[in-house]
């Protein structure tokens, strides 16, 4: 997690940049431009490190149920495709549950925390990141798997053939993750409580409860803009995404 805090400084910088010069343009806003820029820093350290750790669960969860028989697979495979659906702000309530005093969690203090939104967040990313995942790895063809082993290849060797092959359903997989991630509002609003500190600094509210907020207490101006940004983050990942996918490799 201090990597993925250390590598967000330089993009939250750059983006309270531009909204501290766009400011005067568009809205003024209520605290400083801090305000804004440590709702993004908020957003994209929380959607970022849940997304990366649902990936590194997911994929090999994928991997192990589209290539393997074993009891219980139909079970799984439900259990999965009913994930994708499931209602965010039960997520919520539940890790709300465990990290509370009563909760198996409850002695790390994790209630209203960065920590309690990212587990919140996991939780929503990884059935789609899964679900998506296991479709792209399925499809690959049983001839890649077969000469992969036929060159005396390993599992784990044959693994990263398949992985390579379904590398862009792989990636439109992490795409839906951080997207249902960064757009989630209920399970967040329950876990982190939607906290600013009395400088204006975000402690726990995101884009999408800022925009929650600034809309019920009448700043559509700011409620805008911040969905703009939302907009803009979702868009660039996108974009990054696709590219990644069809040129194999950023250029």
């Amino acid at each position: 997690m201090v990597a993925a805090q250390a590598a967000l400084v330089p993009l939250t910088d750059a983006l309270s940049l531009l909204v501290q010069a766009a400011g005067p343009l568009l809205v003024e806003f209520p605290f400083e431009p801090q305000y804004v820029g440590s709702i993004i820093y908020v957003s994209l350290y929380v959607s970022i490190t849940a997304v990366a750790l649902s990936t590194l669960f997911s994929v090999p969860v994928a991997l192990v149920v589209g290539f393997t028989d074993f009891p219980g697979e139909r079970l799984v495979k439900a259990v999965i495709n009913t994930g994708m659906g499931f209602p965010s702000v039960v997520v919520g309530l539940l890790v709300l549950f465990a990290v509370s005093n009563q909760g198996p969690l409850g002695d790390l203090n994790l209630v209203f925390t960065k920590e309690a939104m990212i587990m919140s967040q996991f939780v929503l990313a990884t059935p789609p990141i899964t679900g998506i995942a296991l479709a792209a790895v399925t499809s690959v063809r049983e001839d890649v798997r077969d000469a992969a082993f036929a060159l005396g290849g390993t599992r784990l060797d044959v693994a990263l053939t398949v992985v390579k092959e379904a590398r862009y359903g792989i990636a439109t997989a992490v795409l839906a993750g951080f997207g249902r991630a960064i757009s989630e509002v209920g399970s967040v609003l329950i876990v982190g409580g939607n906290i600013a500190g009395s400088d204006g600094v975000s402690k726990t509210r995101t884009l999408t409860t800022a925009v929650q907020l600034e809309a019920r207490q009448g700043r559509y101006e700011t409620a805008l803009v911040l969905g703009a940004v939302l907009l803009v983050l979702v868009l660039g990942v996108n974009a990054v995404v696709v590219r990644f996918g069809e040129g194999g490799q950023m250029r």
